[in-house]
């Protein structure tokens, strides 16, 4: 065949045009766009004038104690959640890709809630903790559970945790479901004869086969639970309220709600928008750190 070959013909980039059309306009221009607007005090109000002030968004909002708090409890949510989700996913894993009944059944039923949106999820789980959990608990007599799970500061983001992984395990399994079949049974089966145990099989041999998965599981989870945003909307409105720095606050209201909130209901969108920024690049340099040293145990195991 003559003529240029492979990614440097004119076909190439004519099929490549659309995409990077559609990605410069729903990505590029609107975070160029944000970060203008991070330095102004827009408010989004039509025929308002915009005016340039500068660095007053960060030092405004770096001096806010309920941006302070806000990361901080999505710093924690984020690491229980990415800790819970990976654990119980790969239990899961191993109990689907066993030689059991009905396997391809429980692999439905696990994958499942996250078929579910979180908003409707949210609801769902109001409903729950707010009805369902605390009859039981007055039925049984449990004055534990028959206290809502929503109106404490500490059980609330425990709940928060719950309908998380309730809703991303099944989603993470898969991935880890995949990776599992992928490797040879050949290899188990040798290790087998040669009487490693099952756990000796599952360290030494399973999971570095399998390191890759962990790689991309860990940054999903970490994503996913770093910019959570539609279940602690619908669930728990940033709520109950309590102290943190001498300041009344809502102890639930992790970074992407108090993002929403401080454009929406406080009407401040340039601040809003400063917030953002800040939060797109915590969690970008978070990511890469992680991806960064995942690969680097992937090529020691």
């Amino acid at each position: 065949m003559g003529g240029k070959t492979g990614k440097h013909t004119p076909i190439f980039f004519l099929f490549l045009l659309p995409v990077m059309l559609a990605f410069t306009i729903i990505i590029v221009v609107p975070l160029i766009m944000g970060v203008y607007y991070s330095f102004t005090d827009w408010n989004a109000v039509p025929g308002t004038p915009i005016n340039w002030v500068g660095l007053e968004n960060y030092f405004v909002m770096f001096s806010d104690v309920s941006f302070l708090h806000s990361f901080l409890v999505t710093v924690a949510f984020s690491l229980v959640c990415i800790l819970l989700i990976n654990f119980i996913a790969f239990m899961f894993a191993l109990l689907v890709t066993a030689k059991l009944k009905f396997a391809g059944v429980y692999r439905a039923g696990f994958f499942l809630p996250n078929l579910i949106g979180g908003i409707v999820l949210g609801y769902i789980w109001f409903f729950i903790f707010n009805n369902a959990i605390t009859a039981i608990g007055s039925t049984v007599g449990s004055d534990f559970l028959a206290m809502s799970f929503l109106g404490n500061r500490f059980t609330s983001l425990f709940a928060m945790i719950i309908v998380t992984t309730w809703q991303m395990a099944g989603y993470i399994m898969m991935i880890y479901v995949a990776a599992i079949q992928s490797v040879p049974a050949s290899l188990l089966e040798a290790a087998q004869i040669d009487g490693a145990k099952y756990h000796q099989r599952l360290r030494y041999i399973l999971m570095p086969l399998i390191a890759p998965a962990f790689t991309i599981t860990l940054f999903l989870t970490l994503v996913n639970s770093f910019r959570m945003f539609d279940v602690n909307f619908a669930l728990t409105a940033g709520g109950p309220s309590g102290l943190f720095m001498g300041q009344a606050l809502w102890t639930t209201e992790l970074l992407a709600l108090n993002i929403f909130n401080t454009a929406h209901r406080f009407n401040d969108f340039a601040q809003g928008q400063a917030r953002a920024i800040i939060f797109f690049i915590a969690l970008m340099t978070i990511s890469l750190i992680q991806v960064y040293f995942n690969k680097r145990k992937e090529i020691e195991m």
